[in-house]
C-alpha cells in the first residue's frame, strides 16, 4: 500500500473564534499505480487533503502511512516524503522561479544532491516526458504560454523521480486541445511507468476519461469512492452535493427519452459514439 491516510482531521486556525474543521475524519487507502481522481465543489477538502499527503500541511489528529512508515513519527524525514510524493500546484507560476525553463528543471535534482551532468540529463528526460517544445528550454518561464507552464511545472516534479504525482487543477484555463494534451500525457505516464497520479479537477468529463478511481470530498469529508461508473451512477447524490455527472451522461439520458436505444451508464464521449454508431449501423 503506497499511501494510508487514517482518521486524518485538520482544523484551520484552530483554537481561534474563526476555526474551520477542513477534514473530518478522511480515511483512504491508496495503492501503487492508481489513477485517482478527486473532485467536490469549491471548499470541500480536496487541496487541503493533498497538502497532507506529501507533508505541506500537518492533520491536527489522525495519521498518515507512507509505504508503511508513519510520516509524523519524529524520526521522519518530510524531505524524504516530498522527493517521493510530488505536488503540482493549480498556479504554475508558484513554482517557477528561475531565469529560465531549464535552470527552473534542474533545480530539484540539484537539491536531491545530484551532480550539474546527472541533473541535466534528468531535465532533459522530464522536459521530453512532457513534449516540452525544446525552442523553449532557455526562455524565461514567464514568458511561456499557460498549457508551456504547465508542462513546465510539471516536468519540474518529475525530474525528481517521484513515486506518487498530485496534480491540483493541472488543466485550468486551457483550451480543449492543451487540457487532453497535458491529460493524456498524465495518463502515459502513469501507464509506462507505473506511477500512482491523484488528480484533483473540477472537470467532470477529464476524470471521467483518465482516472481509474473517484473519491469525491463535501464539507471535509469522503462522500464516495468508487469507480468512475459506479460514482457517476448516482446522479441525485452528486447534485445534492453541487455536483454533476459528465455532460455527456444527460445528453444520452436525453437521446434514451426521444427513443434512441442507448444503453445506461453512459459517462464519455468515446462511448456515446461508439453507441450511436451502432444504432446507425
Amino acid at each position: 500500500m503506497s499511501i494510508v491516510v487514517d482518521h486524518v482531521n485538520f482544523i484551520y486556525g484552530a483554537d481561534t473564534e474563526h476555526s474551520v474543521h477542513a477534514l473530518k475524519d478522511v480515511c483512504l487507502n491508496i495503492s501503487d499505480g492508481e489513477f485517482i481522481g478527486v473532485i467536490g465543489h469549491t471548499g470541500s477538502g480536496k487541496s487541503t487533503l493533498m497538502q497532507h499527503l506529501n507533508g505541506l500541511l500537518k492533520a491536527s489528529s489522525g495519521s498518515i502511512y507512507f509505504n508503511g512508515q508513519d510520516i509524523y513519527d519524529k524520526d521522519y524525514k518530510l524531505k524524504d516524503l516530498r522527493l517521493k510524493v510530488g505536488l503540482v500546484f493549480q498556479y504554475p507560476e508558484h513554482q517557477l522561479f528561475e531565469t529560465d525553463v531549464f535552470s527552473d528543471i534542474k533545480f530539484g535534482p540539484m537539491n536531491q544532491g545530484l551532480t550539474k551532468k546527472e541533473a541535466e540529463l534528468r531535465a532533459y528526460e522530464a522536459l521530453r516526458m512532457v513534449d516540452f517544445p525544446e525552442e523553449f528550454y532557455y526562455a524565461s518561464p514567464f514568458e511561456l504560454s499557460g498549457g508551456q507552464k504547465r508542462r513546465a511545472a510539471i516536468a519540474g516534479v518529475l525530474a525528481m523521480n517521484p513515486e506518487v504525482l498530485i496534480l491540483d487543477e493541472p488543466t485550468a484555463g486551457l483550451d480543449p486541445k492543451g487540457r487532453f494534451e497535458i491529460l493524456d500525457q498524465i495518463k502515459k505516464l502513469q501507464t509506462e511507468r507505473h506511477m500512482t497520479i491523484i488528480l484533483v479537477s473540477h472537470s467532470m468529463e477529464d476524470v471521467a476519461e483518465y482516472v481509474d478511481r473517484i473519491v469525491v470530498m463535501n464539507n471535509g469529508e469522503v462522500f464516495a469512492d468508487g469507480s468512475p461508473r459506479e460514482i457517476f451512477g448516482y446522479v441525485k447524490e452528486l447534485e445534492a452535493i453541487g455536483l454533476s455527472a459528465p455532460q455527456i451522461g444527460y445528453i444520452a439520458r436525453n437521446l434514451r427519452r426521444a427513443g434512441f436505444a442507448l444503453p445506461d451508464g453512459i459517462i464519455t464521449v468515446s462511448e456515446a459514439a461508439d453507441a450511436i454508431m451502432e444504432i446507425l449501423g
